[in-house]
């Protein structure tokens, strides 16, 4: 069974009369008024959606207006969990189990010693600015956290062609020299089995 569709049964099955009256009337705009009169559950609505190419396994981001909209965190929680759980992307799409470790090794080296530059590094590396002001506001007292999560959001974001080298061309394009070379040591070290 497809995850993403058990989610957003599991969301349906949760949703209050007034709360699916609520998202009903969100989506005005988006769905035809008779569509909309005959929607009954948040399944037939997240159907809907889905034909209309409005939510997806890739895009999440009306789906989690809508749950904000409504006010409902616990949604929006879940909906999180479900990306970070990686349940999102196409397994075809993502690095190989050797380059994951070897990005998991540089991300913990440049979360320890890239501070208050951060942006400018994870601009070299083409998360919009959108993205990046999502992450704060996420977390606005948690330097290394933004860093992290727009570290994340770069990995998915690239998929199967996030490569560490990426990384490392980066942060030496920002100068951070030190860092790229802590990052290249902690590479070597996997690389050649040392622990």
């Amino acid at each position: 069974m497809d995850p993403f569709l058990s989610l957003l049964h599991s969301f349906s099955s949760s949703l209050l009369e007034p709360e699916l009256a609520s998202l009903k009337f969100l989506c005005r705009e988006k769905i035809g008024k008779r569509k909309l009169e005959s929607v009954q559950s948040g399944v037939e609505l997240f159907s809907i959606l889905l034909e209309q190419q409005l939510i997806a396994k890739d895009r999440l981001d009306f789906l989690e207006g809508l749950l904000r909209d409504i006010k409902r965190e616990d949604l929006i929680s879940q909906l999180k969990q479900f990306v970070e759980d990686g349940e999102v992307t196409d397994p075809a799409d993502q690095p190989d189990v050797h380059e994951r470790r070897l990005q998991k090794a540089a991300i913990e080296v440049i979360c320890e010693n890239v501070g208050k530059n951060w942006r400018m590094l994870v601009r070299k590396l083409g998360v919009s600015e959108v993205k990046m002001e999502r992450i704060i506001a996420a977390y606005p007292c948690d330097l290394r956290e933004q860093l992290f999560q727009s570290l994340r959001e770069w990995q998915k974001w690239k998929g199967k062609d996030a490569k560490v080298t990426d990384l490392i061309k980066a942060l030496r394009g920002c100068h951070m020299n030190l860092v790229a070379d802590k990052v290249e040591e902690a590479i070597l070290l996997l690389n050649t089995g040392a622990s």
